[in-house]
């Protein structure tokens, strides 16, 4: 495998005109005790070693390093979608990667540039929703493509009803929920956080407010098991304010469950379930990026740490499938910095 690349980028602001692109080899071993961002990690025992080698491997790195990407499977296929990329600009880049080849494809770009998008799959179709636009407003568009015609559609979808970028979404039973985020331009220092929660209906083109989240934040994760939707992690705006919030909602009740918090507070962080397990990924906070890998077990509502990820990562898409989670892109240092890791991680190993 070629050496691993990440970017930092140095400008005046988020969407600074002028940019420096930095290129860092990383090399990073995995009883260092410290992430890519400089930062100190928890040192890996001789045990814990063998288990995150065995644990984590390496796929073809993203052809555009990125950050504040979304990320869907659809048809054995992963797509990353937008973000920055190196250069500081919004993109509307999809590349696709093919786990059975390990090569990575183009798709057609999204009608527009987003980043902080969230994505999830349905039936075959890859829906994109919210986000910010170049302007860093946030949108309430949804959009969906399909692969098979290699097309974006747009126009005859139904909006959200509450534009906001940094949300997660994820499909329950056919149905599309949308929660969390910020309805503020981005870094606005009006940027609350939302405890919205949107339920979008395929079959009828509508949208449908539910009952909110019992914790408002942005930056967070959402998965699913069993028909429930886990919203963990994210943050109040800063991050400083970093949360550990872990909250269930069930469709069939339309109400939420406070669950065990994760163990660190994170925000900007993925997450993706494998078999009763959700793993939550990265993050980053004033001091840093973090490499945590932490699983949930549903069934015994118990948090464990799991092999830490090679590369710490904020900004990041983390995507299961089969018994594999591919987590992808991302932002090795706090703010616009951008990475092309492709990291895999067996939860059977």
């Amino acid at each position: 495998m070629p050496a691993r690349q990440t970017y930092v980028i140095v400008g005046s602001s988020m969407a600074a005109a002028v940019v420096i692109a930095i290129i860092v080899v990383l090399s990073i071993t995995a009883n260092s005790g410290i992430s890519s961002s400089g930062v100190v990690a928890t040192r890996l025992s001789e045990s814990d070693t063998k288990s995150s080698s065995l644990a984590w491997t390496e796929g073809r790195l993203l052809p555009t390093s990125r950050t504040e990407v979304a990320g869907a499977a659809v048809d054995g296929k992963i797509y990353i979608i937008g973000g920055f990329d190196r250069t500081g600009k919004v993109v509307p880049t999809v590349e696709v990667y093919d786990p059975g080849t390990d090569k990575w494809n183009t798709a057609a770009p999204l009608p527009h540039p987003l980043h902080h998008a969230a994505a999830a799959s349905y039936n075959g179709t890859l829906y994109v929703v919210g986000g910010y636009l170049e302007d860093n407003t946030p949108s309430d568009k949804l959009l969906a493509y399909d692969p098979k015609t290699d097309e974006w559609r747009q126009d005859d979808l139904a909006p959200m009803l509450t534009a906001r970028g940094a949300l997660a979404a994820s499909f329950v039973n056919g149905t599309l929920y949308a929660v969390g985020g910020v309805n503020a331009s981005f870094g606005s220092p009006a940027a609350g956080p939302l405890a919205t929660n949107e339920a979008y209906d395929p079959k009828t083109n509508s949208w449908s407010q539910k009952a909110p989240m019992p914790t408002p934040r942005q930056h967070l994760a959402a998965a699913v098991l069993d028909s429930k939707l886990y919203a963990i992690g994210g943050r109040i705006d800063s991050l400083a304010s970093n949360l550990a919030s872990n909250e269930a909602y069930d469709p069939k009740s339309d109400a939420w469950t406070r669950l065990e918090p994760m163990p660190t507070k994170r925000g900007g962080i993925a997450a993706a379930a494998v078999g009763n397990a959700i793993y939550v990924f990265g993050g980053e906070s004033p001091e840093g990026t973090f490499r945590n890998n932490e699983k949930y077990d549903t069934e015994t509502s118990s948090w464990t740490r799991a092999p830490e990820m090679p590369t710490a990562r904020h900004g990041l898409a983390a995507v299961a499938l089969g018994n594999k989670i591919y987590v992808i892109g991302g932002g090795p240092q706090p703010g616009l910095t951008v990475s092309g890791a492709n990291e895999i991680f067996s939860s059977v190993t």
